[in-house]
């Protein structure tokens, strides 16, 4: 049916979005017009600062106190501007519903997932009790959460970004909205729950004829998922038309630049990109040992008259090696165990077996001043800059807090003096030194913790998904710069993240966890060439790609049935069920890892690839 035909769901017509500041007034958004029919998905794509958010925000009627919006808004042909708080409140959730792009700022910190769920069904559906708890442990599996019963009685703090994100995603589509404002939904997913996700919002789109405006800087996920592109810059629509025509006809200078930007998992060095150093020589010392690490952690469980503890394997018996200039990308889903991996081998959370070995030293057996003196060669960039900035510190602050603990000796004149030296180096411009982390963006704080990290000039860095959360753009040039860094520094670096075509772009060897366990580790070309693990193949089949024709015509690998839980002990053999003995607290089989070529080795798995159909097409 040609949109002609319908009733616009949607309409913004030359809509304004003011912003009073003590700097004066800012322009957020200026003048914007578009349409969204009945089971058609837009994308609204463009840099952070752009208004793509603000414009949903408006039109959602949750804009900050000091704002002001002009133009209009309609759903279905009714004014949204024009309605009253109490009328909006009603439509939100209900008819509009809107996936926030930071859950952990947008679920109520005090309340348990399951009394924010609840909570939905109760203003908008009059639902109670036993029947609305079967609801909401339904969507929560739908949206891949293990335990969801457990789940639920559970505070947001207590899960990661990724299952925060998932519970959004869960809250927003409990009630079958007509209208989806999706503001970068897939940004903290791995690429198999953002395969299910984007396909959940396919079918609801399908089978109840929602209209979806996706706001993303995923190219990727717009080739998959959207009808029409909408490309703004600084507040402004620079190039409209249908996903075929932005892809393969793209006017706008600055729709190339963002297009070329995207990181593609089938071309890891595109023409314009830093090109990564050659890998060490065999020969080379490993600086890094891991051997054999394990981090468990205590959890009560419900059975009995106080209930019992089990352990929760995040990390079971992890060996690798690093060398001087090498980078090793770890990659796998939510709860695999690659943060806490990171976090082990840096010693901010004890193994509870295992070693790690820095420069030929054990330092899980090291003293608080032995590891004090270690840690000025190890460094981690962490996921959330907002999070690991004190909000409270100025950006020259928080760059020299390192030289404060490590160099106390410096004076105020010359620590101001090196972090004026780092800033150019990492795209910062001394001029920001005074600015706070709010009056930043996210790429540009992003930039602070690499400065941060990198000002004591250390030998290993780990950056645990550090461009998730930026545009392709500027993810491109953090991308570059890390790059640029370790060859200047002979860096060791551990790349963590679940966008596989990043890890590909920066990584020397590639390691795949699952559920604590490596199941594959090889060269960036042979993992990706020549994947043997059924789980590698279904994280790489997984990965959207920005070629819309080929992204519509493919069968995308899925991970059927429900996530295992971390605490069942038959979980790690899934891909191995011939081995498994059907007891949860029974200890299992430990699949052996296999050398199948130079340097490229792959747990045992049954022969089958499909596992016994746990994957399909």
């Amino acid at each position: 049916m040609e949109n002609q035909a319908k009733t616009p769901l949607l309409s913004i017509e030359n809509l304004a979005v003011e912003f009073d500041t003590p700097d004066g007034v800012v322009n957020a958004v200026k003048g914007v017009s578009f349409e969204v029919f009945p089971g058609e998905c837009v994308g609204v794509v463009g840099e952070s600062g752009s208004g793509k958010s603000q414009s949903a925000l408006a039109a959602m009627g949750l804009l900050a106190a000091n704002g002001r919006t002009k133009g209009q808004v309609k759903f279905e042909g009714k004014s949204l501007l024009g309605m009253s708080q109490s009328e909006r409140r009603m439509m939100r959730g209900s008819q509009m519903s809107m996936i926030f792009q930071d859950p952990l700022t947008s679920l109520t910190p005090h309340m348990t997932v399951g009394a924010q769920l609840r909570e939905v069904l109760a203003i908008h559906r009059k639902l109670r009790g036993k029947e609305a708890d079967k609801e909401c442990i339904e969507w929560l599996e739908r949206v891949r959460i293990p335990d969801p019963a457990r789940r639920m009685d559970q505070f947001p703090h207590e899960l990661s970004g990724g299952m925060r994100q998932r519970v959004m995603i869960a809250i927003a589509m409990l009630c079958g909205p007509k209208l989806l404002f999706a503001d970068e939904p897939t940004t903290a997913l791995d690429v198999t729950v953002q395969a299910q996700v984007l396909a959940l919002m396919n079918d609801l789109k399908a089978t109840t004829d929602t209209g979806i405006v996706l706001i993303t800087h995923d190219m990727g996920v717009v080739a998959r998922m959207c009808d029409r592109v909408v490309v703004m810059k600084q507040g402004e629509i620079v190039e409209t038309g249908t996903v075929d025509q932005i892809f393969y006809e793209a006017r706008h200078d600055y729709t190339k630049k963002l297009l070329e930007a995207v990181p593609r998992i089938d071309q890891p060095d595109r023409p314009g990109r830093t090109s990564l150093s050659p890998p060490p020589a065999a020969d080379v010392k490993p600086v890094l040992v891991a051997d054999d690490v394990r981090v468990s952690f205590p959890i009560k469980t419900e059975g009995g008259f106080f209930g019992s503890t089990k352990q929760l394997r995040a990390v079971d018996g992890v060996s690798f090696d690093l060398r001087p200039g090498e980078t090793l990308g770890v990659v796998g889903e939510s709860g695999c165990g690659k943060s806490t991996l990171a976090r082990a081998v840096l010693q901010l959370v004890e193994p509870t077996g295992g070693s790690v070995s820095w420069i030929g030293k054990d330092i899980t057996k090291a003293s608080q001043d032995g590891l004090k003196e270690v840690r000025r060669d190890l460094q981690i960039v962490f996921q959330d800059p907002f999070a690991s900035l004190d909000p409270r510190m100025t950006i020259g602050q928080s760059i020299a807090e390192p030289l404060t603990v490590f160099e106390p000796s410096l004076s105020r004149k010359d620590r101001e003096l090196r972090v004026r030296e780092i800033m150019p180096r990492v795209g910062l411009d001394p001029a920001l030194i005074n600015r706070y982390p709010h009056e930043l963006s996210g790429g540009q704080n992003q930039r602070v913790g690499i400065a941060r990290a990198m000002i004591m000039k250390p030998k290993l860095v780990i950056c645990d998904e550090a461009v998730s959360a930026l545009d392709v753009s500027v993810q491109a040039q953090i991308i570059d710069l890390l790059i640029e860094l370790q060859a200047e520094f002979d860096l060791a670096m551990i790349f963590i993240s679940h966008d596989l075509a990043v890890v590909r772009e920066i990584s020397h060897r590639i390691m795949v966890l699952y559920l604590g366990r490596v199941v594959e580790i090889a060269g960036r070309d042979a993992i990706y060439e020549d994947p043997r693990h059924p789980y590698t193949k279904s994280l790489i089949a997984a990965v959207p790609n920005p070629d819309p024709r080929a992204e519509k015509d493919r069968d995308i690998v899925k991970l059927q049935g429900d996530l295992p839980s971390p605490l069942d002990r038959r979980a790690t053999l899934r891909f191995m069920k011939s081995k498994l003995v059907d007891d949860a607290d029974t200890e299992q089989y430990r699949p052996q890892l296999i050398e199948v070529g130079p340097g490229h080795v792959v747990a045992e798995h049954d022969p089958s690839e499909l596992s016994d159909g746990l994957l399909a097409s």
